[in-house]
């Protein structure tokens, strides 16, 4: 059931190899590169080295399942690869593969005018340009989208924007051209039909990046986290995604990839965490024997194994579901991975940050980047107590009909 064959498992092997020739032995170099830059939010070279190269190999919008403009995946079958990608914090971007530009090109794709695919979705999908997600706002429990503020009004020919935004994630870099804003185009609609997706670009008067935003004192860059101020500003009509009160019908159709996409990378974070622990055990000897003799080390090993195992195989089975049945029925399994997958990732790299001691939490070790990233998507795109809401609720449907 959860066997790759054909184009994907051919994908798998080509991803594994790139990873290992290419990927791992440059995370240093790419590291080094934004700490000495003169301009830390610039793509290091580096990447675009690397980006050329996975290019050449096909190894290039392996996400999308449009086969014209990418590698015709399913969930199911990008899951995988996903997976493999998520081990570094590096690879994603290599192969264009990175949030949130993977769900902005789908947006565009599947709701974007010929003539708004051909401004921006084209250069994304080039790796020309990326993109950020304004929807966060720092004033209302963002949670509850319907709590969004950012007002979106018609004027005539042009749409104005005043509101302000935080963690739209990849704004920072330099690469950065367009955001899709979430805002409120009519207080007085139906709850779910308030709210709209535009398209503004960054370099329009009015927009204000305010600052960089830190996760844990990590500002990610080049990608980075920006705070933004959009302060009456003017873009055309024709930059309406999909029309008016159509916000949460795009959000929709985002979002499900998108956690698909979310949860396999953790589970490659949480996969190597897993391979760095039992590789110290074996390299480090205290109190007269090595690490692996103690039997509290081991049994952090046995239960990591597990917990990585069932979710992997709760993502799989959602991916499978979004393909067979699509994302609506699917809906309490996409819920569950994304309670699920973060907390597991964060108890594995707890265990093995433990076993590696003081190097755990240095820049020594990937171990405390990566802790910190997967913290803030147990926040992300939803937090876990919405997530466990829907799960839920859904369950008690079951039952409600039979008192």
């Amino acid at each position: 059931m959860y066997e790759l064959t054909g184009k994907a498992l051919e994908l798998q092997q080509q991803l594994t190899a790139f990873m290992e020739e290419h990927i791992y032995p440059n995370e240093h170099v790419f590291h080094e590169q934004v700490a000495t830059a003169s301009n830390r939010w610039a793509p290091p070279p580096i990447l675009e080295e690397l980006k050329l190269k996975a290019r050449a190999q096909g190894l290039w919008n392996l996400f999308l399942p449009d086969s014209d403009h990418g590698a015709g995946l399913t969930n199911f079958e990008y899951a995988h690869l996903c997976e493999i990608m998520g081990r570094s914090p590096v690879a994603a971007e290599v192969f264009n593969c990175s949030a949130p530009d993977t769900g902005n090109m789908e947006v565009l794709a599947r709701y974007g005018t010929p003539e708004q695919q051909d401004k921006w979705l084209k250069p994304l999908l080039n790796g020309e340009i990326r993109s950020c997600f304004s929807m966060t706002e720092p004033e209302v429990a963002s949670s509850d989208a319907t709590n969004i503020a950012c007002e979106i009004r018609r004027e005539g020919d042009e749409y104005v924007i005043n509101g302000r935004k935080w963690w739209s994630s990849g704004a920072m870099t330099t690469t950065c051209k367009i955001a899709i804003v979430m805002g409120k185009t009519d207080p007085f609609a139906e709850r779910h039909r308030q709210q709209s997706m535009i398209l503004v670009p960054l370099d329009t008067p009015g927009v204000e990046i305010i600052r960089a935003l830190n996760v844990f004192g990590y500002d990610h860059a080049p990608h980075g986290h920006a705070e933004i101020h959009y302060d009456n500003v003017r873009v055309p009509a024709s930059n309406m995604l999909l029309g008016e009160g159509r916000g949460f019908e795009i959000a929709q159709g985002r979002l499900g990839p998108g956690r698909i996409h979310h949860c396999m990378r953790t589970i490659g974070v949480a996969e190597r965490a897993l391979q760095a622990m039992c590789e110290r055990i074996h390299e480090r000897v205290a109190f007269g024997k090595p690490l692996a003799d103690f039997d509290s080390i081991r049994k952090d090993i046995a239960r990591s194994r597990i917990e990585i195992e069932q979710t992997r195989l709760l993502t799989l089975k959602a991916a499978r579901m979004m393909d067979t049945v699509g994302n609506k029925v699917a809906r309490q399994e996409i819920a569950m991975i994304k309670a699920a997958a973060p907390s597991m990732a964060l108890r594995v790299l707890d265990r093995a940050i433990q076993v590696h001691g003081a190097k755990g939490v240095s820049q020594d070790s990937f171990l405390a980047a990566a802790w910190a990233h997967q913290r803030t998507l147990r926040l992300a795109d939803g937090p876990d107590e919405v997530h466990l809401d829907t799960i839920a609720k859904l369950e008690l449907k079951n039952y409600s009909s039979k008192r």
